[in-house]
């Protein structure tokens, strides 16, 4: 087995391997290619002569997801079970939450080894805690998700993005490696098997159905590659320059593949590696992919408060704490925020466009969040819409890259005390007035009309 392989996995629960067949539960990575969970079961499945099989569970609901998410996760899953069946490798499709459904289809699999994916969300981790007791044979989790394995890149919550990066560049000598080739099952398996319902499993979840669905991208494995492809031709030679601008289209657009697990964040670095484009563009998109990604699951990993205000730095929350009864200028409900219908027409098209494409463009997502802290009762009060929001809407909710990147706006996280203002305190200050030099705003305006 590859060294790189084997220092991504780690035994959630060590037993012997008992005589049976491998299962691997995949929750966080919705691929076949470039899947070191994958490869992972498939090498134990060949060593022991075993054979294999992909469950994937349904829950009926996640932590405020709509329809939005949840129809672009199942529309993106289809592809699978013809891709493994070529392999040898079953696909099951459950429905329910997992400390249910997993047992029981662990003991009709006459299972000897779950093989689990890595993610440091709270929810996940306690779907896993609860197989993990309700089971008795060996279970082993593989992040597949981070370059470098999430529990290597840090054993501790780091405070600086500097820190990280210092940490983390140094080990992609060892993990930023090719895949090696998905090798075929010896022992096919054979065990019978409906075929997924996707469309009568989607329709049991108990999700919100009134958010629309967007249509600007098509979900799976294949067409996010076909992103990739793209985004290294065009996009990528002018990146540092015009991603954060939200009029033009130079962002990536990757976001929801990645959080989904549709594609694997290793294959994007190495294909943006060896690109032509000019080494400045290349960093910067890389600093975005790599460090200040796996920044948020180890921020998450090590904070089980992510999503609250105990999250914060403690400058950061002494400096709220001293301007919780400064008088707001615009206070707005939840409801006006959903809505857009607050006094800033910026904001108004920042949330209009989240609402109709799953998503905000360039700066305007800080500046998005950074006004929902100023106009809002208490900063605990702005956390949680601006959560609720960004779940709810966002393609890519629900990651640890919006729980870290609201707190760096809203909470100062990772970030430095600047000179005190009223409300926000000594949190950095976003301004229509910048927003407007640096960008055209009436063209931006005119762009989200056309939504």
């Amino acid at each position: 087995m590859l060294d790189s392989l084997a220092k991504r996995v780690r035994r959630i629960k060590d037993r012997p391997y008992k005589e049976g067949n491998i299962v691997y539960w995949m929750s966080r990575e919705h691929r076949t290619g470039d899947n070191w969970s994958l490869i992972y079961a498939v090498e134990v499945a060949r060593s022991y002569r075993a054979k294999l099989c992909v469950a994937f569970c349904l829950p009926p609901e996640y932590i405020g997801a709509s329809i939005r998410q949840y129809r672009f996760m199942v529309d993106g899953l289809r592809e699978l079970p013809a891709r493994l069946r070529e392999l040898g490798i079953g696909f099951r499709l459950l429905e329910g939450y997992p400390e249910v459904e997993l047992p029981s289809f662990l003991f009709e699999a006459d299972a000897g080894l779950l093989v689990v994916d890595f993610d440091p969300l709270i929810t996940n981790k306690r779907w896993k805690r609860r197989v993990a007791g309700a089971i008795d044979i060996a279970m082993h989790e593989v992040d597949a998700h981070n370059i470098v394995p999430c529990w290597l890149a840090a054993q501790r919550r780091i405070a600086t993005y500097d820190t990280f990066r210092a940490r983390i560049m140094p080990q992609l000598t060892t993990f930023l490696t090719p895949f090696p080739d998905l090798k075929g099952m010896e022992s096919r398996w054979d065990l019978d098997a409906p075929e997924p319902d996707w469309e009568g499993a989607l329709a049991r979840c108990k999700v919100d159905r009134s958010v629309p669905l967007v249509n600007w991208l098509r979900p799976g494995e294949s067409e996010g590659l076909k992103a990739l492809a793209l985004f290294c031709q065009k996009g990528l030679f002018s990146y540092k320059e015009k991603a954060m601008d939200p009029v033009v289209s130079a962002q990536s657009d990757l976001s929801p593949y990645l959080h989904f697990g549709q594609v694997s964040a290793q294959r994007v670095a190495r294909d943006v590696i060896r690109t032509e484009a000019p080494a400045e563009e290349k960093d910067d998109f890389l600093d975005h992919l790599i460090v200040m990604r796996e920044l948020a699951d180890n921020f998450c990993l090590h904070t089980p408060e992510y999503d609250t205000i105990g999250a914060f730095p403690i400058w950061a929350r002494r400096s709220l704490d001293e301007h919780r009864k400064d008088p707001r200028e615009h206070l707005y409900t939840l409801g006006e925020f959903e809505r857009g219908t607050t006094h800033d027409p910026l904001w108004n098209a920042a949330q209009t466009e989240l609402v109709k494409t799953g998503k905000i463009r360039g700066s305007l997502r800080a500046y998005w969040a950074s006004k929902i802290l100023e106009w809002s009762k208490r900063p605990e009060d702005a956390l949680v819409h601006a959560l609720y929001l960004n779940d709810r809407y966002s393609l890519d909710g629900n990651d640890p890259n919006g729980y870290t990147g609201i707190a760096m706006v809203i909470g100062g996280l990772y970030g430095r005390p600047w000179r005190s203002k009223d409300v926000i305190g000594k949190l950095k200050k976003l301004s229509y007035t910048q927003e407007r030099i640096m960008h055209d705003l009436h063209a931006y305006y005119e762009r989200v009309k056309e939504l």
